[in-house]
């Protein structure tokens, strides 16, 4: 069975960091193409970043850039979302999912719709 488990969410300060962790189980990490999506209240679920195993790609959206940095762990089939100077506008419910194909157009990892497996989301509060 199939199963992706985020954690590390929470409650911090603006300009705090938080490490969110999503961990596989039920197939391997490698050669997947795991991404964290993003939900906040009355709003779409958005693209935040992307790591494609298959080539160590990383992709990130224009409002994390800089400031979010996605990692991966083969050995124990976890993927990390370090989150670092949070704002109130990164207050979401953080969600991970897995892609087993590949990409054939640009930006189609912010595309939930391509994604087979998510996670049950983790919350994440940053107070103005």
């Amino acid at each position: 069975q199939v199963q992706l488990v985020e954690s590390g969410g929470g409650l911090v300060q603006p300009g705090g960091s938080l490490r969110l962790s999503c961990v596989a189980s039920g197939f391997t990490v490698d050669y997947k193409v795991i991404a964290w999506f993003r939900q906040a209240p009355g709003k779409e679920r958005e693209g935040v970043s992307c790591f494609s195993s298959s080539d160590q790609n990383t992709y990130y959206s224009d409002s994390v850039k800089g400031r979010f940095t996605i990692s991966m762990d083969n050995a124990i089939d976890t993927v990390y979302l370090q989150m670092n100077s949070l704002k109130p506008e990164d207050t979401s419910v953080y969600y991970c999912a897995a892609f087993q194909g590949a990409f054939t157009r640009p930006n189609m990892w912010s595309v939930e719709s391509i994604y087979d497996y998510w996670g049950q989301g983790t919350q994440v509060t940053v107070p103005s």
